[in-house]
């Protein structure tokens, strides 16, 4: 695992913690696989029975990397898990394509998927990729000073690449997130159902942990279970179908401001998106 990703163990409780909080835990491809590779050693590990994902420094996650001296656009890793081939040395929409189908939507489907419970532990930040992490864990537990948004239609792309937001939102609260690219508070995000408990900043960590140990006494056959038949329903609501869908859209979007601007995200970087709710 690289530095960009801690991992400790606390009672039945794997922590992971996203650690890059000089840059709001915005994620370059090395956290992107070393969370993969955490999350796998917390499946693996028969002493966890729930994982928390948690972000170091003042924000839990400030989105994708798009402009750290960190980004890692252009690098190739080692990978335990092939889900596309490598998008280094290919062109055009091919590496683009690659790349976020592994990383992104690939991923986020992995981890949603595994079979122990996650909890997210958002404060601060989370914003665009930073959604994509909180949305795959089947609880959130949000701190009163928690914001979000996916201000990403200010690059004329659909939303992010993990595209839960009718399922998490619903469909008009989703909108109006998308069409205005500005934060929501915790406690918006809580009434609209995404969030599952929003406490002060200084109990985050102490609720979490108690709501996590509650979680652990469950037998593990049986969450892994029910687990599955949460998600099996929300994919028959339309929610895998639904991504794929807009996978699409979200590459033409990429594509088009390639053709356009010469730049996939339209030439804007993490200043431009400054004012858009990041």
């Amino acid at each position: 695992m690289a530095d960009e990703v801690l991992y400790d163990v606390r009672d039945r409780v794997a922590v992971i913690t996203l650690n890059r909080p000089q840059y709001a835990n915005a994620q370059n491809s090395s956290m992107t696989y070393a969370l993969d590779a955490a999350f796998a050693r917390a499946v693996n590990d028969d002493g966890v029975a729930v994982v928390v994902l948690a972000g170091a420094g003042k924000h839990f996650c400030g989105g994708h990397d798009i402009g750290t001296p960190g980004r890692d656009l252009d690098q190739s890793f080692d990978r335990e898990a092939v889900l596309w081939w490598d998008h280094v040395g290919r062109e055009g929409a091919d590496a683009r394509y690659a790349r976020e189908m592994e990383v992104y939507l690939g991923m986020c489907r992995r981890w949603r998927e595994m079979p122990k419970p996650a909890i997210a532990m958002v404060h601060g930040a989370c914003i665009a990729g930073g959604l994509m992490l909180a949305w795959v864990c089947d609880l959130i537990v949000a701190s009163d000073d928690a914001f979000f948004a996916d201000p990403v239609v200010k690059m004329g792309i659909p939303g992010v690449e993990y595209f839960a937001h009718p399922w998490v939102l619903g469909p008009r609260f989703a909108k109006e997130v998308l069409f205005t690219g500005g934060r929501f508070t915790a406690e918006r995000a809580r009434q609209a159902g995404m969030v599952n408990r929003v406490v002060p900043r200084a109990e985050l960590e102490s609720v979490t942990f108690e709501l996590a140990g509650q979680v652990a006494e469950m037998p593990p056959f049986g969450l892994a279970l029910a687990k599955r038949a949460v998600n099996q329903c929300e994919d028959l609501m339309g929610q895998r179908a639904g991504m794929d869908s807009v996978f699409g859209l979200h590459h033409m979007a990429h594509a088009h401001n390639a053709e356009v601007s010469g730049h996939s995200l339209a030439g804007l970087d993490a200043r431009g998106m400054k004012g858009a709710g990041s």
